[in-house]
């Protein structure tokens, strides 16, 4: 859309609403007559959709990388497009997704595993954590079993059960670490706030649930993060059960105290696994039946990330089968 808000404007290409044009723009009087030769001319601010041109000189379609992607895509489209097509995060930096990775996406502040992970700023623009189900497991009081208002769910270490319950999750070692942002307030670190997480053990069960696991509540916990917006878990890697890509559950709180209650919950969503290191795992000793049910989906056939292959949801992983994984994600949460 051109701003005709001076005696004269730049009448461009169609290229950002239709079929492009042949060659030049021309600057134009507002009644549509074209400047004769020679004419002086009083030049508007070149302006696009509110925006002022950076290259005022330049036809709107000279005006760069940058502005071509902020005009033809907008923000999520931008997410799927990365996870389609492998994007670097440099690109998300030109359009204003934020600063540049570190070193190790598993350590760090909010802002740092922002960079890593998505390409978030913990200063600027960044999408909600898409919304999914808590799935038939939650074992927040919100489909049978609860225990969020037990003693001992908050703790950083999740492979074992607590409180009256014993019994050790077996597999391969995996730290979580979820940086929680405020989407409400400019992408901060949401220090405060509070995780509760779980997800099912090698075997595929869910514990509280699944037959043979409804004596244990391990892979279940809560968190509290610091001023960094950080929270982490000790846990071990998931099985691939079937019909889901291998996935884990979490749900945001505003603060501990509120995590006491389901009713409470400010977010709730899943964290993809990539397939690498899910290969990986899943040829280990204990994990043989996630080898086919891994063959069998996909992250644009689940019923959970298929919208967007999880575009917003896919975890950074880093580390080996021996040392064991760490997989790391931003999570920006509207909290008004």
């Amino acid at each position: 859309m051109i701003d005709r808000s001076n005696s004269y404007t730049l009448l461009t290409k169609a290229g950002y609403g239709g079929a492009m044009s042949d060659h030049l723009s021309a600057i134009v009087r507002r009644d549509g007559r074209r400047g004769a030769p020679g004419e002086p001319v009083q030049r508007a601010t070149a302006m696009y959709e509110g925006r002022p041109l950076a290259n005022a000189e330049e036809d709107i379609f000279d005006q760069g990388l940058t502005f071509d992607l902020e005009t033809m895509l907008d923000r999520r489209k931008l997410l799927k497009l990365v996870a389609y097509s492998g994007l670097s995060a440099g690109l998300l930096a030109l359009v204003g997704c934020g600063g540049s990775s570190g070193d190790d996406a598993a350590g760090g502040s909010a802002s740092e595993i922002g960079s890593a992970t998505t390409g978030g700023s913990a200063t600027g623009d960044c999408a909600d954590i898409p919304e999914e189900t808590a799935g038939p497991y939650p074992g927040d009081g919100s489909n049978g079993p609860d225990v969020l208002s037990q003693s001992g769910v908050v703790r950083s270490d999740i492979t074992s059960s607590f409180g009256e319950l014993s019994g050790t999750a077996e597999g391969v070692p995996l730290t979580i670490r979820l940086a929680l942002q405020d989407a409400s307030g400019g992408c901060a670190a949401l220090g405060g706030a509070a995780v509760y997480l779980w997800h099912c053990d090698r075997d595929g069960q869910y514990s509280l649930y699944s037959e043979g696991a409804t004596d244990q509540n391990y892979l279940r916990g809560v968190q509290e993060a610091g001023s960094d917006g950080v929270v982490t878990f000790t846990s071990i890697f998931p099985a691939c059960y079937s019909g889901r890509w291998p996935h884990i559950h979490f749900e945001v709180y505003p603060t501990l105290v509120a995590a006491t209650d389901d009713a409470n919950k400010i977010a709730t969503s899943q964290i993809a696994l990539p397939e690498d290191p899910c290969n990986a795992v899943y040829a280990t000793d204990g994990y043989s039946q996630s080898v086919t049910n891994l063959q069998q989906v996909s992250l644009q056939s689940d019923n959970v990330f298929g919208d967007d292959g999880g575009a917003q949801q896919l975890g950074t992983v880093t580390g080996d089968v021996d040392s064991g994984y760490v997989v790391a994600l931003t999570v920006p949460v509207r909290t008004g």
